[in-house]
């Protein structure tokens, strides 16, 4: 088994490497889902699962499930799941998501070749789409595997006026869309044991304290909006001042009004990462500005209170300019405790090795918080370089980071056992 493992982290890496080469853009990684690179990197993960020694099925959503089915021995084996998302973030990173997948994936070739089998089945799923690039949606992939699927979702349009339901017919996945399918891709929360994801820590944290791994407590809640502000379209030159209706002002007055709400509560963050000027033209004053926000919080009554300040005072600045302002709520994801017997788990395979079981929360949104709406979840969080940065190109880990942290988890596997 030593012998197995001794290069896992440089294969997880090579890996992660020949999976950044499937990309929408030449220049940079962006893997929207279903699209052509999307779907070649979804043939990836399957060719590797399999030679894994992984048994291999795709979902109605495009999910890659593989299964390392349990010691034959073992009667009536429950599933303890894991997994991550292989869509990206426009020019994202490599690891984000990403590692959750084929790390797994180096641990069971590791174990096979061995000729190890566990106590249960373990399954790995690389999650089709997580980020919400392509139609503004959070969560996806995990949602449908968690029997969540909102239907309405299937009439949302990509920025080329495409529909998910369109997207869904031509793609070539089991059932090609249809309800049915969807809704019977949902994994029956009586099967599993639970969920366990492993990721980059997208934060400096752990950086800054010097330690490769952490400990997740939880999973700070979000809730995402598109807000579209309207005012009228008049000459640039001509028209004064105190008689304008700019819509592109008033957004960026709002957008500072995210910014001064969200600064000073502990765990409070606010983020506009989207903002357009439809049609807009230098010499003309915009009459229409769309804009995203995102806030996030640790605690779910945290976050309300300021969404519903900031929309209040979004109203408030529309009303004062002579605008109209709509704010469209995308569904947001609550707040989601780890469980303490899984973390107590990981914390005992971490202190065994000598190593300290620091425990953090996470303030990036993870596939695990839809999985936590039916199963018990847990994190385990892998170091980040360069500062910490994710959803960028710089975004990285090291070879030894990534070794440690397979070790840790072959180890989490073997010792695993289910609450009773």
């Amino acid at each position: 088994m030593t012998t197995a493992l001794a290069s896992l982290g440089q294969s997880i890496l090579d890996r992660a490497a020949a999976l950044a080469a499937h990309s929408d853009m030449e220049d940079g990684l962006t893997c929207a889902y279903l699209t052509p690179a999307h779907r070649r990197a979804q043939a990836q993960l399957v060719q590797w699962m399999e030679t894994a020694g992984m048994a291999v099925r795709v979902d109605a959503i495009g999910n890659v499930i593989g299964r390392y089915a349990a010691d034959p021995a073992v009667a009536a084996p429950k599933v303890l799941m894991t997994g991550s998302h292989f869509d990206t973030v426009r020019n994202g990173g490599r690891y984000d998501g990403r590692l959750g997948i084929l790390l797994p994936i180096a641990v069971v070739g590791a174990l096979n070749a061995a000729g190890i089998r566990l106590p249960y089945h373990f399954e790995i799923v690389g999650f089709a789409e997580e980020e919400g690039l392509r139609f503004k949606t959070s969560f996806l992939a995990s949602s449908v595997l968690a029997g969540r699927f909102d239907p309405a979702l299937l009439d949302r349009a990509d920025p080329d006026g495409v529909t998910m339901r369109e997207a869904l017919a031509q793609s070539g996945l089991p059932g090609a869309g249809s309800l049915d399918a969807l809704r019977a891709a949902a994994v029956d929360p009586a099967t599993l044991a639970g969920f366990v994801e492993v990721h980059i820590e997208q934060g400096p944290v752990l950086l800054n304290r010097d330690l490769a791994l952490g400990i997740v407590t939880q999973i700070a809640g979000s809730s995402r909006f598109q807000v579209r502000v309207e005012g009228l379209a008049s000459h640039a030159g001509t028209t004064p001042m105190d008689m304008r209706r700019d819509a592109a002002a008033g957004a960026a007055e709002m957008i500072l009004l995210v910014e001064s709400r969200c600064a000073h509560v502990p765990t409070l963050v606010g983020t506009v990462g989207q903002l357009q000027v439809p049609n807009g033209s230098s010499n003309v004053i915009p009459a229409a500005c769309v804009f995203s926000m995102d806030i996030r919080a640790g605690e779910d009554g945290i976050r309300e209170a300021a969404i519903t300040d900031i929309v209040m005072g979004i109203e408030r600045i529309a009303a004062r300019r002579g605008l109209t302002a709509t704010v469209e709520r995308v569904t947001p994801v609550n707040n989601a405790p780890c469980a303490r017997w899984l973390m107590d788990q990981f914390g005992a395979v971490l202190r065994k090795r000598g190593l300290e079981a620091f425990e953090l929360p996470s303030g990036a949104g993870h596939d695990a918080m839809m999985m936590q709406r039916m199963t018990d979840v847990a994190m385990l969080f892998v170091r980040c370089g360069n500062g910490g940065i994710s959803h960028n190109p710089l975004e990285t880990i090291t070879v030894e980071d990534a070794q440690l942290a397979a070790e840790v988890f072959v180890d989490f596997l073997r010792h695993f056992r289910p609450q009773d």
